[in-house]
């Protein structure tokens, strides 16, 4: 039988990502969603781009839509006045 092993054990240390760098298969994934959803447009054909697939979106799944505003609207939001939102009839049902 082996003779178990002596001293410090470093197993994987320092072989990972350096830290605070960016993962690349997220941000290669990012792209290529973009992409992809500016390619299709809002007709399928890239009509609109990205614009374009979001507004489809938004008409056919207001769910789906209303997480994507989720993520990208400010989670404390300090403003003072008034403003008005106008949403196109066919964005659905709120």
């Amino acid at each position: 039988m082996a003779e178990p092993k002596q001293g410090t054990n470093t197993g994987n240390r320092g072989k990972g990502r350096p830290k605070g760098s960016p993962n690349k298969t997220t941000t290669a994934l990012k792209e290529a969603i973009l992409i992809a959803a500016t390619t299709h447009g809002e007709d399928g054909a890239g009509a609109g781009g990205l614009s374009g697939y979001l507004l489809k979106v938004a008409r056919e799944d207001i769910k789906a839509f209303s997480g994507l505003l989720g993520r990208v609207l400010p989670l404390d939001v300090n403003a003072n006045g008034s403003f008005t939102v106008t949403l196109p009839k066919d964005v659905g049902k709120l």
